[in-house]
């Protein structure tokens, strides 16, 4: 029988969050070791659970949840974005603006799906969230990753951004706040964003979903808030700030000139239609969401468990020789350097899995998320305070041993 291959779409996607060095985690798991997982953000194992009345309400309408809904979502799920839209100073989104999604990675491989023809290029920053180039490559387009400068606390270098704007560039990822840098972005450089956008007429694709966990005084300005004048798709979703990622329950907004994009919005319809509808009960968490208590303001504040574990986890990492680490304003990972002068890497994903064999921690290798150097890693701060200077701890031995190899 001839070997079965998989498409050649998927030839240059990968997801390196849950690729091979996950997959070495789970075997040693199933040899019965214990392993410290600080890969992927997903709060719910970590102690971070759903505030209770979003839990009651989605049980109490499981009953009428239980056929498919319209193909962009309930409409008091949508309405509910549509108010939190106002209250962030978002204007002109009506209720067909908004698209409910299984989590908003689900929109935007549909947002990309939609848009790109073979050989079309997205702007993505560097290092990105890899769905973003991930999804871009399975619709056939290009991934284009723009550099953001550590030196300047991971902010978008926007002449580089510039430089890299071609006949075939249709688009510009921002992540703020950032996974993987935890950067929070200023109004200036979201305006030179959006004045690029707007000189070569390109869309911006906002993903905003950790835009209620920021640190400080750092403060998440809605992109969409700024702006009339360029077409705008935000994402946002429950995963996060709500620490609901099981629900799989998300948000795709559309904003600006919609009039310039009626066939593109036509397409995201088919789409949307293509897939009957999302998830119903996670639906019903929406409303009660973004109605109530925000519980995370709690957690970010000092005193807070994310405050003062991502401080810890800052001040550990930066004490380690040949280490340093931006600190994070926003988001739930810290992403470290390491000094080639120190640690001469070749090859970060084996770094990542000897780490991984020597002293059971599991992170995510910089050029994972297309780092254009092997020199960086990425780790989040959701354990509690013990276990998360254990697991620092035995970085630092892995990386002293590493170093004197």
């Amino acid at each position: 029988m001839s070997v079965i291959r998989k498409s050649n779409k998927l030839i240059n996607v990968c997801y390196d969050i849950r690729g091979p060095v996950l997959q070495e985690a789970k075997r040693l798991e199933e040899e019965g070791q214990r392993i410290i997982k600080l890969n992927i953000g997903n709060p719910a194992p970590f102690g971070f659970e759903a505030p209770e009345e979003i839990v009651q309400d989605v049980i109490y309408n499981l009953p009428s949840a239980q056929g498919y809904c319209d193909s962009k979502g309930l409409f008091s799920a949508r309405k509910a974005v549509m108010q939190e839209c106002q209250k962030k100073g978002i204007p002109n989104v009506g209720i067909e603006d908004i698209y409910l999604g299984n989590g908003v990675s689900e929109l935007i491989v549909m947002a990309t799906q939609g848009l790109l023809n073979d050989n079309d290029e997205l702007l993505i920053p560097a290092p990105d969230y890899p769905l973003w180039t991930a999804a871009a490559s399975l619709s056939g387009g290009n991934p284009v990753h723009y550099l953001c400068d550590e030196e300047k606390d991971w902010a978008p270098d926007i002449d580089d951004i510039r430089s890299k704007i071609t006949e075939r560039t249709r688009g510009i990822v921002v992540i703020n706040p950032n996974n993987p840098t935890g950067a929070v972005y200023s109004e200036s450089v979201l305006q030179q964003i959006i004045a690029l956008a707007e000189e070569f007429n390109l869309i911006i694709f906002a993903d905003e979903i950790y835009d209620k966990i920021t640190y400080d005084d750092a403060k998440a300005i809605p992109l969409a808030s700024l702006t009339d004048t360029v077409l705008c798709l935000t994402f946002n979703g429950l995963s996060k700030a709500y620490r609901a990622a099981g629900f799989r329950s998300g948000w795709m907004i559309i904003t600006g000139p919609k009039h310039q994009a009626r066939d593109y919005i036509e397409g995201l319809d088919m789409l949307a239609s293509m897939r009957l509808c999302a998830n119903v009960p996670a639906q019903h968490a929406i409303q009660t969401a973004l109605g109530g208590y925000q519980s995370i303001n709690e957690l970010t504040v000092p005193g807070g468990r994310l405050y003062d574990q991502r401080d810890i986890a800052a001040q550990k990492m930066n004490e380690i020789p040949g280490v340093s680490c931006v600190k994070p304003q926003g988001a739930l990972y810290l992403f470290a350097k390491l000094d080639p002068e120190v640690y001469p890497i070749k090859n970060d994903e084996k770094m990542a899995l000897d780490l991984l064999q020597q002293q059971k921690v599991l992170i995510v290798q910089g050029s994972g998320f297309n780092m254009p150097d092997t020199q960086h890693f990425r780790l989040v701060f959701l354990p509690r305070e013990d276990e998360l200077c254990d697991a620092i701890d035995r970085i630092a031995l892995f990386l002293k041993n590493y170093s004197q190899e």
